[in-house]
Formats: C-alpha cells, sequence, structure tokens
C-alpha cells in the first residue's frame, strides 16, 4: 500500500542507500515546564541554598577569583580559600546574567538562541573511550574523534559540539587542543565548546574561533561564538583551571555554563533536596563570578544532579531521581532569569534496552524541565565513560522524535478531515481515501530505526536488530560526509596560527 511503501523509503536497514532525516531546524518547547516543587519547596530550596554561601562558604582555588571576589564585596577569610556570600550580594551580582542570547556558529544558518523556550542539542562530550560493533572498545584516538565530529555534521538534529566526544589520548596533551579545535572548525560549521582548563588553553580557543569566523577580537566579543563547561568541584569547591577558563571566557564575553557535579550520596547530601540546594549554591556562586568578572556576560545554569548506586559508588542515571532533579533544575533556572543546561545521561555499559530506556528519561527531564541546552545528547554510554557510534545513531532517532513531538498539533479546517470522515463513513477505512492518498508520504513522523515489518518477513530480511541497524547507518553517513566548506585566507591563517602554537609548546598539563 502507498503507506507501506513511503515508510519503506524512509526506513534504513541493511544494505539500504540512504539515510531520510528531518532537516535542519531549531527546536522550540512551547509547552508549559513541569514544576516539581511546589512554591514552598522552592523557596526553601533556595533559602537554603543561600545559607550555605552565607554560613559555610564555598573555596575558590585560585589568587585572582579571590582578589575579584574581595573587591567586589564578597566575605574572604584571610590566609584561606574559603569565600562566603551574603545573600543581597548575590542578588545584585546576577541580575546582570542575560536571560537569553544567540550562539553564534560558523555558518550562519547553525546559529542558535539560548533562552526563552528554544532547545539545541550537544553531540557527547568527554568520552576516554569509544565502541562501536565492529572494533569494540577501545581508548580514544585521533581517528575516531574525527569521524565522531563528521557524524555530530551529518546528523542534522545535532546542533553542536559540547567538547571532544572522545579524547584522542593518542595526540600530545599539550597540543592536543590546538589540533581538536581546528579539526572542529574544519570538519564542522556548527557552533563548539572548549575546555577550560586553564587560561591559555580558552586563549587559543578564542583565538581559532575568531579566526574561523572572520572577526576581529572586538567583532567576537560582541558575538557569542563559543561556550565553555565549569564544572564545581563538588562539594563546595571550584579549582584553579577551571577558574582561568571561566575568568577567561566571561571577559571575552562568551558562555559559561556553570554545572555543579552533585551526585546525591556522593558529592551532595543523599536526598534529592539536599542535593538540590547544595547544587543552587554552587552554581549561583559560579555564576556571579562571571558577572563580578564582566557584567552582562551570557552564562547558562547546568543542572546534573543523579542519584549514586549505594552499593557500588557508581553514578546512576536516566533514574526517577535524575528526571525529578532536571526538572526542579530547571525552575530554579528559571528563578534565577538564566538559560539552563541539562543533560541525555544514561548509565549503560552497553547499546541495549537499558541505555535506551534511561535515555528517554533524561530526555523526558530535559525537556518538561525546559532545558535551553540538552549536554551529551547524542553518543552518551556507561555514564560518560564511553562515545558508542552506534548509540549516537539512536540517540538522533530519540531526539528526532522529541523533535517532532514538540510541534504544536495543527488544527484547521483541512486536518479535521471532515471530508474524510463522510467519504468512508462507519465501517470502513481510511487507507484508500483521497484524503490519506494526498498524505501518505508526510502524514507521519518516519523513524530511521524503526521496523515495522511482522516478525517473517523482518526475519526474512536479516532480523536486524536496532543496534545493527544504527551501525550500518553511521558507517553510512561517515561514507557520505562532505567538509562544510570554509574560506581560503581563514583555513590558512587557522593553520599557521595552529602551526606557530604547536612550535612553541602548547599549554602547561594540567
Amino acid at each position: 500500500m502507498a503507506r507501506e511503501r513511503a515508510r519503506r523509503r524512509n526506513r534504513k536497514t541493511a544494505g539500504e542507500a540512504s539515510l531520510a532525516q528531518l532537516p535542519w531546524r531549531r527546536v522550540e518547547n512551547p509547552y508549559s515546564p513541569i514544576e516539581v516543587l511546589d512554591e514552598d519547596g522552592l523557596t526553601a530550596i533556595c533559602d537554603t541554598a543561600f545559607s550555605i554561601l552565607e554560613e559555610i562558604g564555598m573555596d575558590f582555588l585560585h589568587p585572582e577569583a579571590l582578589a575579584l571576589l574581595k573587591g567586589a564585596g564578597a566575605d574572604v577569610t584571610p590566609g584561606t580559600e574559603r569565600v562566603r556570600f551574603g545573600r543581597e550580594f548575590l542578588k545584585e551580582a546576577l541580575a546582570t546574567a542575560p536571560s537569553n542570547f544567540k550562539l553564534h556558529a560558523r555558518n550562519a544558518r547553525h546559529d542558535l538562541d539560548i533562552g526563552g523556550n528554544a532547545m539545541c542539542f550537544t553531540a557527547v562530550a568527554s568520552a576516554p573511550n569509544c565502541s562501536d560493533l565492529d572494533a569494540g572498545r577501545r581508548p580514544g584516538n585521533h581517528q575516531d574523534y574525527r569521524n565522531f565530529l563528521r557524524l555530530s555534521q551529518s546528523l542534522n538534529i545535532v546542533h553542536l559540539n559540547g567538547g571532544y566526544p572522545v579524547e584522542p589520548v593518542d595526540l600530545p596533551p599539550a597540543t592536543r587542543h590546538l589540533e581538536c579545535l581546528r579539526d572542529l572548525v574544519t570538519l564542522t560549521d556548527k557552533a563548539f565548546h572548549a575546555y577550560s582548563l586553564g587560561r591559555q588553553r580558552i586563549l587559543d580557543a578564542l583565538e581559532i574561533t575568531r579566526i574561523a569566523h572572520g572577526l576581529s577580537q572586538a567583532e567576537l566579543r560582541d558575538r557569542p561564538s563559543l561556550f565553555t563547561i565549569v564544572n564545581t568541584s563538588s562539594p563546595l569547591r571550584l579549582d584553579g583551571p577551571m577558574i582561568e577558563g571561566l575568568i577567561s571566557m566571561a571577559e571575552a564575553n562568551q558562555i559559561v555554563v556553570i554545572t555543579p557535579f552533585t551526585l546525591s550520596g556522593a558529592m551532595s547530601p543523599a536526598t534529592l533536596a539536599g542535593a538540590l540546594a547544595q547544587q543552587h549554591a554552587e552554581a549561583m556562586a559560579g555564576l556571579a563570578l562571571t558577572q563580578i568578572a564582566n557584567p552582562g556576560a551570557p552564562v547558562i545554569y547546568g543542572g546534573f544532579t543523579s542519584n549514586v548506586d549505594m552499593k557500588s559508588g557508581a553514578p546512576a542515571f536516566g533514574t526517577p531521581e535524575y528526571t525529578r532533579a532536571a526538572m526542579a533544575g530547571g525552575q530554579l533556572a528559571r528563578h534565577l532569569g538564566v538559560p539552563y543546561r541539562s543533560s541525555n545521561a544514561n548509565a549503560s555499559n552497553a547499546v541495549d534496552a537499558q541505555a535506551t530506556y534511561e535515555s528517554e528519561m533524561s530526555l523526558w527531564g530535559a525537556v518538561m524541565g525546559h532545558a535551553n541546552m540538552v549536554m551529551h545528547a547524542a553518543g552518551w554510554l556507561e555514564g560518560g565513560l564511553c562515545a558508542s557510534f552506534e548509540k549516537m545513531i539512536i540517540d538522533a532517532e530519540l531526539l528526532q522524535s522529541m523533535a517532532v513531538t514538540l510541534e504544536p498539533i495543527r488544527v484547521d479546517v483541512d486536518t479535521l478531515g471532515l471530508d474524510a470522515i463522510r467519504e468512508v463513513g462507519p465501517g470502513g477505512h481510511f487507507f484508500g481515501a483521497a484524503h490519506t492518498l494526498e498524505r501518505y508520504e508526510t502524514a507521519f513522523y518516519a523513524p530511521i530505526l524503526s521496523d515495522w515489518r511482522n516478525f517473517e518477513s523482518w526475519e526474512e530480511a536479516g532480523s536486524h536488530t536496532a543496534t545493527q541497524r544504527a551501525n550500518v547507518i553511521f558507517k553510512q553517513l561517515l561514507a557520505e560526509y562532505q567538509p562544510p566548506p570554509l574560506d581560503a585566507a581563514r583555513a590558512e591563517e587557522l593553520d599557521a596560527f595552529v602551526e606557530r602554537r604547536t612550535r612553541e609548546g602548547g599549554a602547561d598539563a594540567v
């Protein structure tokens, strides 16, 4: 039938030569956020966060941060790295943080709005290992790193790169960032992330971004085009390399995402309310430092609270606790009036049902919490220890499905189908109705991975699982990949800069 023919055209199975994707789109979340905290609960968590920073304080392990905070009026205990914040001081500092802004990509078509109802999805980042069905699990390397970038460029639903998808440990640590950032510019034209591992790496990333965009330093300052994740060393510490990156990015007016690493039961209290109060305290302290360094600098509130397995101590993701914390984190970010970051996380060791249902739980937490940026949205496995090529394709399927789910239902004379109902009448079917035949190719979203044949025909075709089909798809995308164009003069300037900085030795190990 017509519908079945359309479905076959849009299905990617072993041996087929093309992949149907949704076109590139900016995703909007039109629905009201789920607020898991009532007014009293929200107030209590915020008050406790203020009390943490007033009474206990937070350690900032860098003299420049201590000088900035003391100069702005925070209470720095002499001879220590402990800083305490009054709540009025914090409110005044955070008042300059913008509620929305634009993240600019090398290709203006891929620019992203951050804040409000806008959502964007990043590729997996920072995994030390990678895997696929063909070569198994292995330490990260430069070839696999580049292939993940090619996939992120090829997948329309992946909006930007959230860091190195996998760490290329075969590159020298001191100059690794130079090669990796050059790859981000040349293999993709989407926005990307730089690691806050000391000042020099960020300064190099800013210069590479400036060259790639063809801007002056002043123009780059007016066009946020780079972002960084700053993780607190929970509980209640911010380390020196992260601080240097934070200050350098804020001074350059680029985007800083402050994300406490509050795993409940390990780095924060073994209750969601306590973990969220600590998350909020650490986030407010980090956000305040960005605004003291540069009032009005673009920032994002990051939520990463989850629980640990109390028998092994291993992080757990995609749990009910994680999902509720993701929604609550959105409430806390909106309370401060800043954009919100969440993640698509799972703790499975294989591309299996656990990986998928935990990811679905994580994604729903992000969507219902109105996250503006979803980190690790495609490819994360093993609680972040592995980047999977097959999981990247499965996650792309989840993200495409979520994007369609977020589309409002169109209701008008045409879609209500009254004429079709008249045509068919009681007891008929709509397969051959004119209304159906006019829409048979576009009526429904056709998943790239789902196989809706009956068991016998599925078995006859080779009995491919979703993971096996994902393996075929990622290799097909890599075979079809074409690098995005880059202005020749910019490419030449980029190569010269990377070669010069490599001769100079790159950056110190951290």
